[in-house]
């Protein structure tokens, strides 16, 4: 799953839990055992969302750039 987002003037209705749910039912009949997301560090307010929903945090990363 990528770029759950719920404006701001629709959260807390349940959107984005609807959202991931229908996701998770479209993964299971294409056969699929595990579902995965992220966010990024400094968002509190999505780590919270994929906790709620039952997401386990399974690493942190460090993304890297340099120009060339």
């Amino acid at each position: 799953m990528e770029g759950v987002f719920v404006k701001d003037e629709y959260r807390n209705r349940g959107i984005g839990k609807n959202l991931v749910l229908q996701c998770e039912i479209w993964a299971k009949k294409k056969g699929c055992s595990e579902f995965a997301s992220d966010c990024e560090l400094s968002n509190s307010e999505s780590l919270n969302f994929h906790l709620h929903l039952g997401f386990q945090e399974a690493n942190r990363i460090i993304c890297f750039k340099k120009s060339v």
